[in-house]
């Protein structure tokens, strides 16, 4: 049977295998493996291409998070507003630096926090917002910022699905006070391994989160503060140099791809995800969503096709987190959309032919199941 991957990382490697092979040889023969020139590099090159001044390279997309908290002065009691609606990671940060999430509902235009939910999650102990750009669409930035100056809070845009996208013309990662990225394998720019970014304008942030990194070192093992170790390596900032030259050609196909969802779905029975009029959206994902979505995603698989869920039992109603105070009810929208989002294929190198045959058999599926048999995909 021929299968269609959600995403195929050896594809993306083939495509580019000579760049990288150089890259790769080029440090290991530099024999420096930790916060050197490719790392150096690297934020240089990346803060450029999110059109603000400084990016600190860091060990994953979570532990951004949690040094963009705490560089912002979060910590034990406060209260960080947070999407329902979002991946377990955005959660676990805040709990690491001894912070308490709040959670709000989301809108179902971007799938992100919903603004004016705001205003009734809001308490004396609230000291920062973290809106989600979630699937590669972004959140409703300006009445976020304007709701934050008028607490006086911190806005830290979690963008780790959403490298490129941009809202009112400038890329997210530089509306907020501060910013973190992702560079899990399977994100738009992706590591071979883990890692991550925080982003920022502000020279303090910035300095605080180089600081916290580390051991908390302005100097060598000397700690000024209490840090933790969360380095960017040599091999994993070098392959992201040479991902980030090809990260808008990406994002643009990714965008063709959409399209052709779009006019291949349109008016077949499933939802479809929006692009709001102000923003462009990268994809990160191509989610639809349909009330059967378990019995679609099983029929896809038995034909060769995967998919994946993002995210299928809410935060606040997983048993780790029952502690977080909420209950079945408490974000209807986000409990609305659980059971029914579907991600499905969606990378640069997928082929049209490949996405044609996806969105047929999801209409095969919509029309009561009666398409082929699995082995004419074979």
């Amino acid at each position: 049977m021929r299968e269609i991957p959600v995403i195929d990382l050896k594809k993306q490697y083939e495509s580019i295998q000579l760049e990288l092979d150089e890259v790769i040889s080029r440090v290991l023969a530099s024999g420096s493996f930790i916060l050197g020139a490719e790392v150096t590099a690297f934020e240089k090159e990346f803060a450029e291409y999110c059109g603000i001044s400084y990016a600190i390279g860091v060990a994953s997309g979570t532990e951004a998070l949690q040094l963009a908290l705490l560089a912002c002065g979060v910590g034990e009691n406060d209260e960080v507003i947070v999407p329902a609606h979002t991946a377990v990671a955005t959660i676990s940060a805040v709990e690491a630096t001894g912070a308490h999430p709040i959670l709000v509902d989301i809108d179902l235009a971007r799938y992100a926090l919903n603004p004016d939910l705001l205003a009734q999650a809001f308490t004396s102990r609230t000291r920062a917002i973290i809106p989600v750009h979630l699937y590669g669409c972004a959140a409703d930035m300006n009445p976020i910022l304007q709701f934050a100056r008028e607490k006086n809070l911190f806005v830290l845009e979690d963008c780790s699905q959403a490298h490129g996208a941009l809202y009112q013309g400038r890329k997210v990662g530089s509306w907020g006070d501060i910013a973190a990225f992702s560079f899990y394998p399977t994100k738009n720019l992706g590591a071979f391994g883990d890692g991550g970014a925080v982003v920022t304008d502000n020279p303090d942030l910035a300095e605080k989160v180089r600081i916290l990194r580390q051991y908390g070192w302005k100097e060598h093992y000397v700690s000024s503060v209490k840090g933790i170790n969360s380095r960017l390596d040599e091999l994993q900032a070098g392959i992201l140099r040479v991902k980030l030259t090809h990260l808008d050609a990406w994002n643009n196909r990714r965008r063709k791809l959409a399209s052709l969802y779009y006019e291949l779905l349109t008016g077949a029975g499933v939802i479809l995800p929006q692009q709001p009029e102000d923003s462009q959206h990268v994809f990160h994902q191509f989610v639809i969503r349909h009330p059967r979505r378990d019995a679609l995603r099983a029929f896809l698989k038995e034909r060769g096709i995967h998919s994946l869920v993002h995210y299928p039992i809410p935060i606040h109603l997983q048993p780790a987190y029952a502690d977080l105070g909420f209950h079945e009810g408490s974000f209807p929208i986000t409990e609305a959309v659980s059971p029914e989002v579907l991600s499905l294929p969606m990378y640069p190198e997928l082929e049209e032919e490949k996405l044609r045959l996806v969105c047929r058999v999801v209409g095969d599926f919509l029309q009561g199941g009666c398409g082929p048999s699995p082995e004419l995909f074979s």
